[in-house]
């Protein structure tokens, strides 16, 4: 039988404890645990979790992988008013909107997050904050919109692009500052757009993707500072309607599905260029993306569905060996 070393050309190092920073393929017998162990690699991947407990697509997300939120939607009974919590592994609803309605910009965490604008339809100007079981009335936008991208938090929110009025419903450049109770105007985008997705902070957001007039899609991202919007590097696949990390930052970002054709490849952002990543198990737009770059989800989408996905980074661990 050969040996390790013959195979290897060196033997197996004993220790009584794991080292601290192995390299990957390293091998070693720990003495203690009396177990032959080594250093893997877990590739990036999607993995399916919890369904929603209502199907649907053009649902909005935020919040973190293991306190995620959705709202809202369009299901086969129509303009969804539902609220749902997420815990990293299962689904609970929560209280309903009190103006259903779908692609609004959402922003903000479980327990404070806010809901403005969207589709009920038509389009609507109204904002809802949630507080972590109900929601209550924010303030109004100066006219309304839809399919417009959001970032921030419940007091310091930003929302941009989108369109406003009826047919042909063309992408708008418009974006305002929300301070918790009132709105008022921001830096405009440099190329106007609907149906794209945002991440970052009030004072530090990416706008990325969206569709320019229906029919045109892009995959440019912009990058705001508080005042103005700047270019930033460009998606690998343009896409509009698809998931985001929404916890992310500016400099880590996470983009993922969408349309058309139902997209199931992601991508991720390091502040200057996107490079892509592992693809959804099934590729899916008008879904509710939240998250981080290193543990995302995607819920719902279309065509109407209530499944779940959830994404883990590339990882290394210590694992014992099977030898018998």
């Amino acid at each position: 039988m050969s040996t390790y070393r013959t195979l290897k050309g060196y033997s197996i190092k004993k220790v009584t404890s794991d080292p601290d920073n192995p390299k990957e393929g390293q091998v070693w017998y720990n003495s203690t645990e009396e177990k032959i162990k080594g250093r893997i690699t877990f590739a990036s991947a999607w993995a399916s979790s919890g369904n929603i407990g209502t199907a649907r697509s053009q649902v909005v997300g935020t919040g973190t992988e293991t306190a995620g939120l959705i709202a809202g939607g369009l299901s086969p009974g129509g303009t969804e008013d539902k609220t749902e919590e997420y815990n990293g592994s299962t689904w609970s609803e929560q209280g309903d909107l009190s103006q259903s309605r779908r692609i609004g910009a959402f922003f903000g965490v479980q327990t404070a997050a806010a809901l403005a604008g969207g589709f009920a339809p038509p389009a609507v100007n109204n904002t809802e904050e949630y507080g972590g079981s109900s929601w209550t009335s924010g303030g109004n936008l100066p006219s309304t919109r839809s399919s417009s991208g959001g970032a921030g938090t419940q007091t310091a929110g930003l929302i941009f692009g989108g369109f406003t009025g009826g047919p042909p419903y063309d992408g708008i450049t418009t974006t305002q500052e929300y301070d918790g109770s009132s709105w008022t105007n921001g830096g405009a985008l440099g190329t106007a757009r609907r149906s794209l997705m945002g991440d970052g902070t009030q004072t530090a957001a990416l706008a990325m993707g969206g569709d320019l007039t229906p029919g045109t899609i892009t995959g440019s991202t912009e990058e705001y500072n508080g005042s103005a919007w700047t270019e930033g590097g460009t998606m690998g696949t343009a896409r509009y309607s698809y998931g985001s990390s929404k916890a992310g930052t500016q400099s880590a970002a996470f983009a993922f599905g969408g349309l058309p054709g139902n997209i199931a490849t992601s991508e991720k952002y390091n502040g200057s260029s996107w490079s892509s990543d592992a693809s959804l198990a099934t590729g899916r737009g008008y879904g509710a993306g939240f998250g981080t770059q290193s543990a995302a989800v995607m819920a719902g989408g279309d065509p109407v569905t209530n499944a779940t996905e959830e994404y883990t980074v590339s990882f290394s661990a210590s694992r014992g060996f099977d030898v018998s």
